[in-house]
């Protein structure tokens, strides 16, 4: 295979890996700020069901919990999977990385001093008001390093989904490796995750300085 074809495969590949981490960004970092305030809960019972739904998926592995979501309802309901590849792959990965955005979120809500809620409820703000005016636009700047952590594993993390046989660069990497004998095309996503990653620490620099601020 000469080089200009290898390169336009792994692109469509790195298309692919792309819409994987998009999505997966789209729907996790809300996800996870909604299950932020359960793990917060005053209610013990939600607090601790959540706790242990984080530990679970803390703890094992995200390829493990790909063939979880992509064959349950073939398992539980019988039903046809045949069209349920990428949704899977996207719900896997936005309810493992929700968790561990939703303990990052907490961390950086639970840094805030409780004297920043009273003043603005004394201003007569509502707690709404208060979260979203006053308290996230700080937790956002504590937490940005640590989110930028994980949105940077996360690039790296879209090979996971080869386990679901999804053709995402990776995947495409390894068939024209073992077509071609070559160790070309590993070189070369391995090029591609680097830039992409090196963009993505380059944006969150720059929201960190936009947000020094506060």
């Amino acid at each position: 295979m000469s080089f200009p074809v290898m390169l336009s495969e792994l692109s469509e590949g790195m298309l692919k890996s792309v819409g994987i981490f998009v999505l997966t960004l789209i729907f996790s970092l809300p996800l996870g700020l909604v299950v932020a305030f359960g793990r917060m809960s005053k209610n013990k019972i939600v607090s601790g069901i959540i706790g242990f739904l984080i530990s679970i998926l803390r703890g094992t592995p995200l390829m493990l919990q790909l063939l979880v979501v992509y064959f349950f309802p073939y398992y539980l309901f019988g039903w046809s999977i045949g069209g349920w590849r990428f949704p899977a792959i996207i719900v896997g990965f936005s309810i493992n990385y929700a968790a561990y955005f939703a303990e990052i979120y907490r961390s950086g809500i639970e840094a805030i001093p409780k004297g920043q809620h009273e003043a603005a409820q004394i201003l007569g703000y509502t707690k709404v008001q208060t979260f979203f005016r006053i308290i996230l636009p700080q937790v956002i700047k504590i937490i940005l390093p640590a989110i930028t952590n994980e949105i940077i594993t996360l690039v790296k993390d879209t090979s996971l989904a080869f386990s679901l046989s999804y053709m995402e660069m990776f995947t495409i990497a390894k068939q024209i490796a073992a077509a071609n004998t070559t160790f070309m095309p590993f070189v070369v996503s391995a090029v591609f995750y680097y830039v992409f990653n090196f963009v993505v620490a380059f944006v969150m620099r720059r929201m960190e300085k936009r947000m020094a601020y506060y």
